[in-house]
């Protein structure tokens, strides 16, 4: 009798114990619903316009995820997110088909910060988030640099902690894309390590942030290791590198700094990519981006922010410039309509598109564009 009872007093001790976790216990379910109609001028290689639903974004990228908190007690908490990217155009996944390719996660959190494990976003995206006025918009900064607003990785831990306004954050990443569907356009696949090739695929970055009521500022170094698959995407927006061995690294860095008032805020920042490879054949890419924005909120229902960019690469003698102007309209706290306007000026051997919505936008080499967009926000 008491060994059949062992199991029946355990299982109790075990529900008890999950209903008083449970009760102590938040999951929050959100999201992002953001779509619109676009105009690209100048697209394809025999430069006529293009009108589309844009595939990855609009002001937003459209998502839905799950986040969790349960206090252990004593100040400690398990954490989690669960988060899918998807298109709202047609009903598909967005990050290579992942069903949660924007972050997947589970860590502990303290007062001394959060350690995390999983499919996270490096500190290029954190470090970010207040000086890039425009963020992951589609005529941002992802135009010009696509794995800004994809700047995630698998395998990863993670740690970040915030001290009297002061944040200080890291990431190291064991093999950036596990799933080798591509962790972000023009990056190839990097699935990890391999035998006697222990830095193959490995991500590292690390970041400082010191925030206060009306200004901040904020540097990050992210640094990216090649391996089999590997790949940056090149100069002119269009062409890649192969990065098939560890010693090849692509590398990024940035500065970058943010000033707010009562209803308005200007941002600044560099980013400066160098990408250096074994290889002989193929020539190292050293590129500068600099960036400055601002947003004026006139009414509570209505905003208009700005921003201009500048890439330049001496090197390989490519530059660009695109500026955009944005206006949204609050039809309440959670729905919001906008209209946004762009321009991009290539030099004569670059071809960015003016556009990050999908496939298909890019110009020929030294072609300006213009690109307007009309959309919807929803977010839950």
């Amino acid at each position: 009798m008491i060994h059949k009872g062992l199991p029946a007093l355990a299982l109790a001790a075990g529900l008890a114990l999950a209903d008083t976790s449970a009760s102590a216990q938040s999951v929050t379910l959100y999201g992002v619903l953001d779509t619109g109609i676009e105009y690209v001028s100048h697209a394809g290689a025999d430069n006529r316009a293009l009108v589309r639903m844009p595939a990855n974004t609009g002001s937003l990228p459209s998502r839905w995820g799950l986040r969790g908190d349960e206090d252990l007690g004593g100040g400690l908490h398990t954490v989690f997110a669960l988060e899918s990217g998807f298109n709202v155009r047609a009903g598909d996944l967005n990050q290579g088909g992942r069903l949660f390719g924007r972050q997947a996660w589970v860590g502990l959190s303290n007062r001394y910060g959060t350690l995390s494990f999983g499919r996270q976003y490096s500190m290029t995206f954190w470090v970010m988030g207040d000086a890039d006025i425009l963020g992951p918009d589609l005529y941002g900064s992802g135009s010009l640099d696509s794995y800004i607003p994809n700047a995630r990785s698998d395998n990863t831990i993670a740690y970040k902690g915030v001290f009297h306004g002061l944040t200080v954050g890291a990431t190291y990443s064991f093999g950036r894309d596990n799933g080798g569907t591509g962790n972000a356009p023009g990056q190839g696949t990097c699935a990890g390590q391999t035998a006697g090739q222990m830095t193959s695929c490995r991500q590292i970055s690390a970041m400082l942030k010191y925030d206060t009521a009306w200004f901040g500022v904020a540097g990050a170094w992210d640094e990216q290791r090649g391996g089999n698959g590997a790949a940056a995407n090149f100069f002119n927006g269009v062409s890649t590198v192969p990065l098939t061995s560890s010693s090849d690294t692509d590398t990024r860095w940035q500065l970058n700094g943010y000033v707010k008032g009562g209803n308005w805020k200007g941002g600044a920042g560099w980013l400066g990519r160098r990408v250096q490879t074994a290889s002989a054949a193929v020539a190292d890419v050293n590129t500068d981006m600099f960036y400055v924005g601002a947003q004026y909120q006139f009414t509570p229902a209505f905003a208009v922010d700005g921003e201009i960019f500048r890439m330049l690469n001496a090197r390989q003698n490519t530059r660009a410039t695109m500026a955009t102007l944005r206006g949204t309209y609050f039809l309440s706290k959670r729905t919001a309509v906008y209209t946004q306007v762009a321009w991009l000026g290539n030099s004569e051997h670059a071809a960015y598109s003016v556009s990050s919505g999908g496939a298909g936008g890019a110009p020929a080499a030294g072609t300006n564009q213009l690109g307007v967009n009309v959309g919807m926000r929803h977010t839950f």
